[in-house]
């Protein structure tokens, strides 16, 4: 997903703020999900949780630029999965995180629908 970096994404100095490159991969899980239809709550009481969240600061981004965020799945459980989500600058490699989900249901952690799995391992 491309994203550009707009003012309100910087600090004073021009630079993206850091915690806008999870919102940048947050939002371009969500646009998985939207691209293929599928609600990612499929009613309030049940949806993917963040668990854990491994990141890395690696270059900066600036007020402009073009950054394209990837996914891909590593590990996919019965209830839960881990993510590799890394952000490019063209071909340098800006931030990358592991971020772990846990599908709950009533605030509990349940087995993840078929339908989710089957998306998930075609990413």
């Amino acid at each position: 997903m491309k994203i550009r970096v707009y003012y309100e994404d910087t600090d004073i100095g021009g630079i993206v703020y850091h915690t806008n490159y999870i919102k940048y991969c947050e939002r371009a899980r969500s646009e998985i999900f939207f691209e293929k239809k599928l609600k990612p709550l499929e009613n309030s009481h049940s949806g993917f949780v963040v668990r854990n969240i491994q990141a890395d600061f690696l270059a900066t981004s600036t007020l402009g630029e073009i950054l394209d965020v990837t996914s891909k799945l590593l590990t996919l459980k019965s209830s839960s999965l881990i993510l590799l989500q890394e952000i490019w600058k063209g071909d340098v490699k800006v931030f990358t995180m592991e971020i772990r989900l846990v599908y709950i249901e009533d605030g509990r952690p349940r087995r993840i629908p078929d339908a989710f799995k089957k998306f998930f391992t075609e990413l």
